[in-house]
């Protein structure tokens, strides 16, 4: 990632000066979320993150937290700007989505290994699956996570394709949750400011 898409202290309001601008700053962020939100049929939502994403999330947790220490601020730093994607990448958050308990459930157990599973496609060019949870792992044989943070790490070629305009296609190749689409008009060109 490069030292400018990295957010610092210095990029961060302390939390009186956010309690100030938290509403307009919050309408500002969910706005741009909805650019950046794919439904993945009815169950997965990949939420792609970005530098403007990801100091929201910062200010929510100092705020939430009261933190307001250096150590602290630090350790949100931290934890949250590998997130931010580094100009040959997008990275996001795959949620899985059951609201019955118990059918969560199954499903989790159904959808083992489904974090390996997603992809990015440019164009006619080859699939790009998703690296899974580089921080952590998050599942294990009987089960996946409903949470997962995922990479799509681009080739150059794809890189120049996308940004040339070419159609860009997210799927899931999971034997029980096959799905796929064409990235909307308003999403690919979120998508593609994430690119350099």
């Amino acid at each position: 990632m490069t030292a400018a898409a990295q957010l610092s202290r210095a990029d961060l309001w302390s939390l009186e000066e956010y309690s100030e601008k938290r509403a307009g700053f919050r309408e500002s962020v969910l706005k741009h979320k909805k650019n950046r939100n794919v439904m993945l049929g009815e169950h997965v939502q990949l939420l792609f993150e970005d530098r403007q994403t990801i100091h929201y999330q910062i200010q929510e947790m100092l705020r939430i937290e009261k933190v307001y220490e250096a150590a602290g601020i630090q350790d949100e730093l931290d934890a949250y700007n590998p997130l931010i994607p580094d100009g040959d990448n997008w990275k996001c958050t795959m949620l899985i989505q059951y609201t019955d308990v118990d059918e969560r459930k199954v499903k989790l157990q159904e959808l083992v290994n489904i974090e390996s599973l997603i992809w990015a496609k440019v164009g006619e060019g080859d699939k790009i699956f998703a690296i899974a949870d580089e921080d952590m792992e998050r599942s294990n044989d009987d089960k996946t996570s409903a949470v997962h943070f995922m990479r799509f790490q681009f080739d150059p070629a794809s890189l120049q394709a996308a940004k040339g305009g070419a159609e860009i296609t997210i799927g899931c190749d999971h034997a029980a949750y096959s799905e796929q689409l064409v990235l909307a008009a308003n999403a690919r060109d979120s998508l593609i400011q994430d690119l350099s």
